[in-house]
Formats: C-alpha cells, structure tokens, sequence
C-alpha cells in the first residue's frame, strides 16, 4: 500500500466533509496522527473545535474539495451527498463515501462520481463513534469500489479504525454492513423475546440469565458456519444434528410456553412459519438453510 512511511503519511492532505459525531471522530482521529486536513460541516459551529485541534475550516464544499485529493463525506444521507457536491469540481479526486445508504445508492453514487472523473469508493462503518481511534476496539469499515484508490490510501483510511475491502462493485460495502445489522437485529429479537418470558418470574434474575443468554449464543453461533457450507454446497443435509422435522415438532412448545408467561409470540412466529412452509415442501431431512431460499424472489 502508498503512504506508509512517516514523510508521507503526514503530507497526505484530506479532506472531509460532515461534522456529526461519525465525521467528527475520524476528524480527530486524522488530526492526531498528524494528517493536514480541511473540513466542512453545513452547521459552521461544528467545526470551531477542530479548527483549535488545527483543522482548516472552510466556508463551502466546493472549496473543501479543491483543498484535497482524498475526499472524505460523512453526511445524513445520499441525497445530502449529492447536495454537497452539486457545486465541486471532481475532476481527479478520490471521493470515499462514508454516507449510510443502500447498495443500489452506492452504485448509482459510484456513476455519479465517474461521470464527474472521480474515482470512487464507497463505506460502511462497523462502528460507533467512541470506537473510531482506539485500535482495540475492534471497530472498521468496510470499503468497495475502485480498488486502486483503497491501495492508494489504505493507510490514511485506516488511521481512525480498521479497513475490510469487499471488492470493485461499489454495493458491496452497504451490503455486508446491512447484512450484518440485519443478523445483528435478528439476534436482539431473540434475546428480547427470551427475556420477555422471564420477565415475571421474581426468581429469575436478568442479570443471572444473560450470562446463560451469552453462552448459549456464544455455542450455537458456531452454526453460521455450517449454514455457510449447505450454501456452497449445495447438500442442505450434511452434518445436520436436529433437521427440520424435529425442529418444527418442537415448535408448538415455544408458542404454548409463550401463551402461558403472558408473552407474545410476534417476534417468532414468522421464522416459525417459514420453517412449516419448508417442511411442507418436503424438506423435512435438512437442517434450516432452506429458509434463506425461500426469502430470495
């Protein structure tokens, strides 16, 4: 990768644009490591405090972007980004889209920025705030688009975190990010649910029953890989301990279990229904890989 010596890494100007709490820590983050770097926020006031931390502040978007090659936007959303940038001149620039949006979004933005000769890379950030700048915590961004612009500057992006490239299609980044928060918001369905069937029992403490919660998705997380294998493979009935035919013979016990704690079922029923349909579809001797074809159209 370029810019991995001292003498360059600290002549590498950037440029960013979007002063949230996002945009603000990887402001922070480029200034500590000693980078040059021009920011603009629509909200002017934001950006007084990066000026004391030695930030250039300036008035326009436009002007921002003719400070820098490496273009950096953190804003609301994708129609905020093309906002901004209505007024600059791309012509040879590298634009990184920090911007949460949509696959279909990202690919459109990566036309729009080509059309405009700016290469273009766009991100998802697996991370919040207080993470950007600790190394430690385990927080990155996931990065797709033009390959070598992140083999440029791989080492000025992964200043406030970690960096994962997912490829050339410019979707890809948003699409491993919302396909990890759609997994992540399954799992919290789940534990909420659980909870909630504890929920009046006086001699069940929450705090006894997460630790058992954490270990239990801790083992069976290992399934994800198995899933995995069934997808490449093909075979949706190697290694199965429990297949389908078991599982949905246990699944009335679920929902009696929640009728008679007073819970409702709502955040079960409808992966319980799509496990009855697959059954009877006749795939009663596979494991639960089958639910991922019945949700594609």
């Amino acid at each position: 990768m370029a810019d991995t010596n001292t003498d360059t890494v600290s002549a590498t100007p950037v440029t960013l644009l979007g002063l949230g709490d996002m945009g603000t820590a990887f402001a922070r983050a480029w200034l500590a490591a000693g980078y040059p770097l021009t920011v603009w926020n629509r909200t002017a006031a934001r950006a007084e405090p990066l000026a004391a931390e030695g930030a250039t502040v300036v008035a326009t978007a436009a002007e921002a972007v003719a400070a820098s090659r490496l273009v950096v936007v953190c804003l609301l959303d994708d129609a905020s980004v093309g906002e901004a940038l209505a007024d600059a001149d791309l012509a040879g620039k590298d634009l990184v889209n920090l911007t949460t949006g949509t696959p279909d979004q990202a690919r459109a933005r990566a036309e729009w920025a080509r059309a405009r000769g700016a290469r273009f890379l766009d991100g998802g950030i697996m991370a919040v705030p207080p993470m950007i700048g600790v190394p430690e915590s385990g927080g990155y961004v996931f990065y797709s688009g033009s390959g070598a612009l992140f083999e440029e500057h791989g080492t000025a992006l992964t200043v406030p975190t970690g960096a994962k490239y997912v490829g050339e299609n410019p979707g890809h980044a948003a699409l491993h990010d919302v396909a990890l928060l759609s997994a992540m918001y399954g799992m919290f369905a789940g534990v909420q649910h659980a909870f909630a069937l504890i929920r009046k029992e006086k001699d069940i403490a929450p705090k006894e029953f997460a630790s058992l919660l954490v270990g239990w998705l801790g083992a069976m997380s290992g399934s994800v890989h198995g899933i995995a294998e069934h997808l490449q493979s093909g075979d949706y009935t190697k290694g199965v301990v429990s297949n389908l035919a078991m599982i949905v013979a246990g699944n009335p016990t679920l929902l009696s279990t929640a009728e008679g704690q007073g819970v409702s079922p709502e955040l079960l029923t409808p992966y319980l229904g799509l496990m009855e349909r697959l059954l009877a579809e006749g795939h009663g001797d596979e494991g639960t890989t089958g639910v991922v074809d019945l949700l594609v159209r």
